[in-house]
Parts: C-alpha cells; sequence; structure tokens
C-alpha cells in the first residue's frame, strides 16, 4: 500500500500528458487537487426531464441526448487523495464515495451536477464541502470484494434512510467510448457544476484520461440515495471502470 501511495503522485500529474481528447482545452492555471478512483460503476437511470429539472438552481440547463435525461448512482474507491505539491496521507488519502448526479450545462460546457455525494471519511466530506461547495454527507460505508465482485452497503449517517446496497462487476473486453455515442455523453465530462447558499453558481474544472470501460453486471438492492423526487424506473444501463487518476482545478465563480 505505501508503495502504492508513492507512485501515485507522477501517475496522476502525468494525465496531462494527455489531454488531446477534451472538448475545450485544459486551464492554463495550476490545478489544485488530485485523486485516483478504483472500482467504479456507473448505473444510469432514464429519468423525466421535467423532474430532474425542478431541482437544479437557476442558470444551469440540464443536458439531454435524444430528448432524454439520465441520473447516475456511482460508487467507487477514491485513492490517493492529495493538495497539489503534497503526498497522499495514510489514513486519510483513502476512503469509499458514492455520488447521485445527473448532466447540466453552462456557457457551452457540459458537465456534471450533484444531488449528494456521501463518503466514508470525515475529512473528505468537511473538505469538500468547505473547498467545492458541494453536498457531501458522511456515511456508514463497507466495501468488500470477493469472487469478483465488488459490494458496497451504505448508510447515510444523519439520514439512515437515505441508504446503497448492491454489487457488481465488469463483464467482457475494455472499451473506450465512441465520440458522440451515449457512453461518452454519460461518462466523458470535464467539469462540476456547484452552487452555495445564495444560488450563486461555480465551476470546478477536471482532467483525466478517457474512460476504459466495461459492460457491467449489478445487483442493486437498494438506491433510496436517490432523492425521491427523481422515479428510477426500468433496467439501469451499467458500465464498470477500474483505475483513473484525476486532476481538478479550483471553483470559479459564474453568476
Amino acid at each position: 500500500m505505501l508503495s502504492r501511495l508513492l507512485e501515485t503522485p507522477a501517475r496522476q500529474a502525468g494525465v496531462l500528458e494527455h489531454a488531446e481528447h477534451r472538448p475545450w482545452p485544459a486551464p492554463p492555471r495550476p490545478w489544485t487537487m488530485a485523486q485516483t478512483w478504483e472500482r467504479l460503476l456507473f448505473a444510469h437511470w432514464r429519468c423525466d426531464p421535467e423532474r430532474i429539472a425542478a431541482l437544479l438552481p437557476d442558470g444551469l440547463e440540464l443536458d439531454v441526448r435524444d430528448g432524454e435525461a439520465w441520473i447516475g448512482v456511482t460508487p467507487f474507491c477514491c485513492e490517493g487523495l492529495r493538495l497539489r505539491g503534497l503526498p497522499p496521507v495514510p489514513g486519510v488519502s483513502t476512503f469509499v464515495e458514492l455520488n447521485v448526479r445527473t448532466y447540466v450545462t453552462h456557457g457551452a460546457k457540459p458537465g456534471i451536477w450533484f444531488f449528494s455525494l456521501d463518503a466514508s471519511s470525515a475529512f473528505a466530506v468537511g473538505g469538500a464541502r468547505l473547498s467545492y461547495r458541494l453536498p457531501y454527507h458522511r456515511a456508514r460505508m463497507e466495501l468488500r470484494e470477493r469472487d469478483g465482485w465488488v459490494a458496497l452497503q451504505s448508510e447515510r449517517a444523519r439520514e439512515p434512510a437515505r441508504r446503497f446496497a448492491g454489487r457488481w462487476r465488469g463483464e467482457g473486453p475494455l472499451f473506450r467510448a465512441e465520440p458522440g455515442s451515449l457512453e461518452a455523453f454519460l461518462v466523458e465530462r470535464y467539469c462540476l457544476y456547484a452552487a452555495d447558499r445564495t444560488a450563486r453558481l461555480y465551476r470546478a474544472e477536471i482532467h483525466h484520461e478517457p474512460w476504459s470501460l466495461q459492460a457491467g453486471a449489478a445487483e442493486l438492492d437498494d438506491v433510496s440515495v436517490v432523492p425521491p423526487e427523481l422515479e428510477l424506473g426500468g433496467d439501469p444501463l451499467l458500465h464498470v471502470a477500474g483505475r483513473q487518476d484525476t486532476l481538478v482545478w479550483p471553483l470559479e465563480r459564474l453568476v
């Protein structure tokens, strides 16, 4: 584990050597945070665009594809969390995270809007709320791996009704989403949006290499982490991903 933490900063910083796939250039100013994502599930459901749009702040436009809007539930393990110039700290930089997201756009930059982000680390929750104005929540989370499956049980500390229980695994060959495909629309996002308590909007740029995906298999027993105003219908579209080294820039105020 220690050797992995020591090699992680170089691998994270190295992703900037590959930026030709980005829909717009990476910011010229320095990035401020790095993290590595592992054992990730993308579970996506089609959802009524009007239901989602009603929960977005003014100034953001819901990003739809062929008239359809999507809700994503994405559990993963975060490793190597660190600030620029500092190494990952053992015991602090690794934790489990689960986010609920949709897709939005502002100023011709399509990105991610998070309805919630649950994490097993109090440090990550406090830091992200303060630095990125994101709706992070502390959760009791247990991640296990067995026979090729990754299983997660999650229950929000202060809202125990907001839970997740499921397991997933990848099936078939690795692939990268073709530009213009539905898979690219869902996963190839290079910024996130946030809002403060006075509804002022912010954007943070993100960079990583193109996702290496597999078709996914999953047994999802409880996804009540999703806001009750959003109704998930039908079977989700499932993809699984391995390691993804990621850089994040500081928030910039938009309006």
